[in-house]
């Protein structure tokens, strides 16, 4: 199968307002709409089989409802892979995570910038602690802060790892946004999978190259973060830009089908 393990969805009430969000509060400028229909369309359109969505809870209000947003889209679209949030100011955590677990969710996104919780945070090892191994955690990293301020560096990302040996891990954004000089360091080699969303873009072709030389081909995935990429121009850039063969590109987008076996059992 081929899988985008990094895309976003939203629900069509909110999704103009996140975009416009993401444009004057981050200086983001994104190229899709972020609608479901049109990141299956896109999908359509690269011939990927699945796609992983992810959602953030900003707060401990927003769990709840983005929960109820990511257990409905996995049972409206098979081809989606939904994956839910928690958050350190939620009373129920523990509740919330049983209630993922029967719905047959498979994972928990972690954006330690936007959820205002930094990944050496014991408030964050609470939470890793209730999930156990029973999810892939996937963490957003990188930013522009210097790194005695940068929630979600690759430095904390791998002291995680080593606190936290069991869960599957995935590193977002090839270990850090920006930070692919500490990622080489600090992530490459670990048993910590990687994604190349908003990496692409921003990283030269010889740094892309050197740090997947020096990691587990089987733990890098392609993603793309649709819809501030799109998943099309991000694989023409895997050819163009890091220079890489069709029969690599097709095992990074391939790599995900072990993480997601489609036999899971859900409750009603």
């Amino acid at each position: 199968m081929r899988i985008d393990v990094h895309t976003h969805a939203f629900h069509p009430k909110i999704a103009p307002r996140v975009a416009e969000y993401l444009l004057q509060t981050h200086g983001i400028a994104v190229r899709g709409k972020g609608t479901v229909e049109e990141l299956l369309l896109r999908m359509e359109v690269c011939d990927l089989d699945r796609a992983v969505v992810h959602t953030s809870a900003t707060t401990g209000a927003q769990v709840i409802p983005a929960n109820n947003w990511t257990i409905s889209l996995q049972a409206d679209h098979p081809q989606l892979i939904a994956f839910g949030s928690v958050h350190p100011d939620f009373d129920r955590n523990e509740e919330e995570l049983n209630r993922l677990e029967r719905k047959g969710i498979r994972g928990l996104k972690f954006h330690p910038d936007f959820q205002n919780v930094s990944m050496d945070d014991p408030r964050l090892f609470e939470l890793m602690e209730m999930a156990g191994d029973r999810f892939i955690m996937m963490f957003h990293l990188g930013g522009d802060l210097p790194i005695e301020h940068n929630p979600s560096n690759p430095m904390k990302m791998a002291a995680l790892r080593r606190m936290f040996p069991k869960p599957t891990m995935i590193a977002a954004h090839l270990g850090g946004i920006r930070r692919w000089t500490e990622a080489l360091e600090h992530i490459a080699g670990l048993n910590i999978h990687v994604d190349t969303s908003s990496t692409l873009q921003h990283i030269s072709g010889k740094m892309f190259r050197d740090f997947i030389n020096r990691h587990d081909r089987q733990q890098v995935l392609f993603g793309s973060d649709y819809p501030i990429f799109d998943p099309q121009e991000e694989m023409a850039l895997l050819r163009d830009k890091a220079k890489l063969s069709e029969a690599r590109i097709e095992q990074m987008l391939g790599a995900a089908t072990v993480l997601f076996p489609q036999s899971d059992k859900v409750d009603d």
